[in-house]
């Protein structure tokens, strides 16, 4: 069964490859919806697929890519949309 996850990364996650290395690992999981920057300077995440890929997805995200540092993660689970049909970058 498909979960929905909306996660708010925080820390240095802008301008360092942090949306490509997001997109690069929830492509390698087969998850969908999609990856952006925010305002306030965190990343925005809403992400589509079974809850145990969703949750090894945000193990790797926790990490980051080398140059970025994730202070925080906000996860909200939430219903299933099916309303994407891949992952992008927005």
């Amino acid at each position: 069964m498909d979960i929905r996850a909306h996660v708010v990364v925080s820390g240095l996650v802008q301008g360092v490859g942090f949306r490509y290395y997001v997109f690069n690992r929830a492509i390698n999981h087969g998850l969908v919806g999609y990856v952006r920057n925010i305002v306030s300077g965190e990343v925005e995440i809403e992400i589509e697929g079974s809850r145990s890929l969703i949750e090894e997805f945000i193990k790797e995200v926790k990490v980051g890519p080398r140059v970025a540092h994730v202070k925080d993660l906000k996860i909200e689970w939430l219903e299933c949309t099916q309303s994407y049909k891949s992952f992008e970058i927005q």
